[in-house]
């Protein structure tokens, strides 16, 4: 089916398609939420896999890539959904990603729909409209060993007869059935046969159709066709997705043909959409009474007996406190010992490049600007890594849709449903897919409040500055005799976003965003031993990410904090020190060092600066130093770690690791000589960015997702003053208790 020369979609479409797309054959993987999907689909593309965006297609998601009989194919992995009758936008992703509907999208040349075996009823409704697409297809069958526990037998020879097109049995996780699966693609996206769609829907809905079609080409003057499938879609579908995007091409005629065709159908006695709801599910029993064999009684599962504690109103939300107090905890006893190794590799690597290089800026430059900032940075990977393989295994495990589940109920009495807890949950991880995925609320207010309070959430960005103020400030002791004080502050920081997003959203709700929340409908897919592979991957994946990060904006923000730090040079202070240092004692010495290290970073730029917003940021218990390194990580957090390392760095030459910056930072002192870090410090500290909205790219996604960047300044503006206001009530109440 050609790709409909339509105007460009702020949706669904974008004008530049990625060029390396259209080379390749293209495997597009739809089905609904809770079936293997993702593991399948790690489990097919491997490290190949990336995140970006699809040809002409506005919303991140999964790609990778696939080798089949030594042709490469690009692998796409839709959002999950129900149904192909698009209410909410990342719906109208995937009808637009399978028609390849709009500017730039290139229609997919084979789908793989995942049928969950287990629960086949629901899957198949989903399934025959993908099979009306028109589309090459082959169907990956999930779940069976969970089918086989409810005692189901699938019948696939039959299945496949009564579907028309090939059904592959696999289990992702254990790679059983993939080369299969392969095999039958690649034969699918050779042959191009498109199946015949097996549901018939009334003759009259039929013939409407394409009474409807011809209708809107003559009323808009336009040669090329729209879609089959939409024109269905636009008839079936009262106020949906598809007759917004219509209407915005072709005017208000759209809806005023469309209600015509469905009064006159009515007329005969057709109703929309009961009509395919009626037909889909007819024949859906029909499969189902012919493929599947299922058992004469049935018995309480081991997810039914789990269930009724783990979302119980009370055992289920002290079994969720615990499982993240168990996860933060685990963060710190695991990782330590790697992040000593990464300390001491990076201390080695500065001592031997500054060996090689003679004092002067450049030295200082490699050495304390970037081995020492970067390295700062790096030795956190560790603690990532555990944060997302335990994230990983709650996820995998069916665990964290019954969380989601539990937060419902405290949504609901902020005016948001628990629609609104899914992508907020995303936050943790990263806010810019978080509000990405936002496109799943169906209501316009819910999905802007929870845009709004995303940025609450603690993202990864956030782990390292927990860390070092934590590991360096807050002492390594239990609580009751059981529970780490330094895990338990963490679990704190990240309670912080939870506690403060709920009320923000009631004063939204309340007053710029008023309307009604839309009810929560949320499945809760079985338990069962989680996909290792799928853990490591994102394991792997998370760090990577980090890592690239690391070596771009912080490396750049690195640069730029060492530059203004070392510059001006300052002559004037190497005469003063020399002739200090030439009478006096080794001891005297590598005290006149630090002091003319510290004389120089007031004198330069940076010092200069730090000085003039110190009054701004003293009620907050910080010094200039604290307050410039905030500065500049305002356009990433993360960035404080690499910025505190040049700063405490210049000057001192043992300090190019994690380990000598907290050191250093412990041995900081007011002229007064009070220490400048303490407990109550480093508590506002990280209350200030546990609440802060640092982060560009969040920004930039606010914009693009709202269509403005007043929600974006907003954003910015509520949460500085807000973490402002935060850090100054830590400081001065806890100062004084």
């Amino acid at each position: 089916m050609a790709a409909s020369a339509l105007p460009r979609s702020s949706v669904a479409t974008d004008s530049l398609p990625a060029p390396t797309v259209a080379r390749r054959p293209v495997i597009a993987v739809i089905g609904n939420p809770n079936t293997g999907k993702t593991t399948l689909f790690n489990a097919l593309t491997g490290l190949t896999q990336h995140t970006g965006n699809y040809s002409g297609v506005t919303v991140e998601s999964a790609l990778g890539e696939l080798s089949i009989d030594g042709t490469r194919f690009l692998a796409v992995d839709l959002p999950g959904t129900y149904s192909l009758a698009p209410r909410a936008p990342d719906e109208m992703i995937a009808v637009s990603v399978l028609l390849g509907y709009g500017r730039g999208v290139t229609a997919p040349d084979v789908i793989l729909y995942v049928l969950d075996a287990s629960n086949l009823d629901r899957n198949l409704y989903l399934l025959t409209q993908v099979l009306e697409v028109g589309r090459p297809m082959v169907v990956a069958l999930t779940m069976a060993d969970v089918a086989q526990q409810l005692g189901l037998a699938i019948d696939t020879k039959e299945l496949s007869t009564r579907l028309g097109v090939p059904v592959i049995p696999v289990q992702a996780t254990r790679r059983v059935g993939l080369s299969d699966l392969q095999h039958a693609l690649g034969e699918a996206a050779r042959s191009g046969a498109s199946p015949i769609a097996p549901v018939r829907l009334p003759d009259a809905l039929s013939d409407e159709v394409t009474h409807l079609s011809g209708s809107l080409s003559s009323a808009n003057n336009t040669a090329t066709p729209i879609p089959r499938f939409l024109i269905e879609r636009l008839l079936l579908d009262t106020g949906g997705s598809v007759e917004n995007e219509l209407s915005r091409h072709y005017g208000d005629s759209v809806r005023t043909l469309a209600l015509a065709a469905r009064n006159r159908l009515a007329s005969v006695g057709i109703h929309v959409p009961q009509i395919e709801i009626d037909t889909r599910y007819h024949w859906i029993a029909e499969v189902t009474l012919a493929s599947v064999r299922q058992p004469l009684t049935t018995q309480h599962t081991w997810t039914e007996r789990i269930d009724a504690i783990v979302t119980h109103k009370i055992w289920g939300l002290l079994v969720f406190l615990l499982a993240m107090a168990v996860t933060f905890q685990s963060i710190f006893s695991w990782a330590a010992p790697l992040m000593e190794t990464i300390d001491a590799i990076f201390s080695t690597l500065g001592e031997r490049v500054g060996s090689l290089l003679t004092d002067g800026p450049l030295r200082s430059l490699v050495v304390d600007g970037i081995i020492g900032g970067v390295g700062a940075v790096v030795i956190f990977v560790p603690q990532i890594a555990i944060l997302f393989g335990l994230i990983g295994i709650l996820e995998d495990s069916g665990y964290m849709a019954r969380a989601a589940f539990l937060m419902d109920r405290v949504m609901a009495s902020f005016g948001l449903s628990g629609r609104s807890f899914i992508p907020l949950l995303s936050s943790f991880a990263c806010a810019v897919p978080g509000i990405m995925s936002t496109r799943s609320i169906d209501n316009h207010h819910d999905r802007i409040a929870t845009i709004l309070i995303a940025p609450l959430m603690s993202c990864s960005a956030r782990l390292p500055v927990y860390v070092l103020f934590i590991s360096a400030f807050i002492p390594a002791q239990t609580v009751w005799g059981i529970i780490g004080l330094q895990g338990l502050t963490l679990f704190a920081m990240y309670m912080v976003g939870l506690i403060v997003a709920p009320p923000i959203a009631f004063l939204l709700k309340r007053t710029l965003l008023r309307g009604e929340s839309m009810p929560f409908l949320l499945e809760l897919p079985p338990f069962k031993i989680p996909a290792w592979r799928v853990v490591l991957f994102r394991m792997y994946d998370r760090s990577w990410a980090f890592l690239r990060r690391a070596g771009t904006i912080i490396l750049a923000t690195t640069i730029l904090v060492w530059a203004l730090s070392y510059y001006p040079t300052q002559p004037h202070l190497t005469t003063e020190f020399d002739i200090k240092r030439a009478t006096a004692t080794a001891e005297e010495r590598a005290r006149l060092d630090i002091a003319e290290a510290g004389a120089r970073l007031r004198g330069s730029y940076l010092g200069q600066a730090g000085r003039a917003i110190e009054p701004v940021v003293q009620p907050l218990g910080w010094d200039w130093k604290i307050g410039i390194a905030t500065l500049a990580s305002f356009p990433a957090r993360e960035v404080i770690i690499a910025a505190l390392g040049t700063i405490y760095n210049l000057g001192n030459k043992e300090d190019e690791g994690s380990i000598a910056l907290r050191e250093t930072m412990q041995a900081e002192r007011w002229p007064d000589g009070r220490p400048v870090y303490t407990p109550i410090v480093a508590l506002s500290v990280m209350v200030f960015f546990a609440l802060c909205c640092q982060c560009g790219a969040t920004l930039a996604t606010i914009k693009r997702e709202t269509g403005s960047w007043g929600y974006a300044l907003f954003t910015f503006t509520y949460m500085t003053g807000l973490a402002y206001v935060g850090a100054l009530l830590v400081y001065q109440i806890g100062s004084r208790l």
